[in-house]
């Protein structure tokens, strides 16, 4: 379980073929690795992966060929958010997050608005029904709030949406946030509040 809370940008220095997976060697010299073991859980770029091997200031992980095929920037080498998993009793500044990447949205607008920056994100139509305004979001591993909901029909049928996302300039500082554009790809986990609402509500309608 994690927080959203990025606690260091590493970077993916190596990445090598493992039959259908890649196994990735990280530089994190700003997360601290000092209590870091074998078999903990670290959210890079918002997805949940186990550490395989640990050096001072750097640390391996293997990934599936399932992963890769709903992540974004885990299978190259390149700037990654990371978060060791949170601790009982640790304080959740910002949402509980699991780490379970539910798809991938890409960058429509990523512009400097005043001291803020304005990120606008689409979203496909199987997480459409997630998003709501004020809800909470993960994207790329970082904990934000959605500001406005806009949905994109084609006619009578929603394909997707568009998601509205304030960043502070801390926010743009301390993570890989200030590197994305247009086109780019980012990994999305939905609040998972409410997963269990939709399936409550699914019972309920039987």
């Amino acid at each position: 379980m994690f927080t959203g809370i990025v606690q260091g940008v590493g970077r993916i220095v190596r990445s090598e073929a493992l039959g259908f997976g890649r196994r990735l060697t990280i530089h994190a010299p700003k997360l601290g690795l000092d209590d870091v073991r074998v078999g903990d859980s670290i959210a890079v770029n918002g997805a949940c992966m186990t550490v395989t091997s640990k050096a001072a200031i750097e640390f391996t992980i293997d990934v599936s060929a399932e992963s890769l095929s709903k992540t974004a920037g885990l299978d190259a080498q390149g700037a990654v958010n990371l978060e060791k998993s949170m601790r009982l009793g640790d304080r959740v500044d910002g949402h509980l997050v699991s780490g379970h990447v539910d798809g991938t949205g890409t960058v429509a607008v990523m512009e400097q608005r005043g001291e803020s920056w304005l990120l606008i994100v689409e979203a496909p139509a199987t997480l459409a029904r997630y998003f709501a305004y004020k809800g909470s979001v993960t994207v790329n591993g970082v904990s934000l709030t959605v500001n406005q909901v806009e949905d994109v029909l084609r006619g009578a049928e929603r394909t997707g949406c568009r998601i509205w996302i304030n960043l502070i300039p801390h926010t743009v500082a301390v993570t890989t946030l200030a590197q994305l554009r247009p086109g780019d790809r980012v990994n999305l986990e939905v609040d998972m509040l409410v997963r269990y609402v939709e399936r409550m509500l699914a019972l309920q309608s039987r």
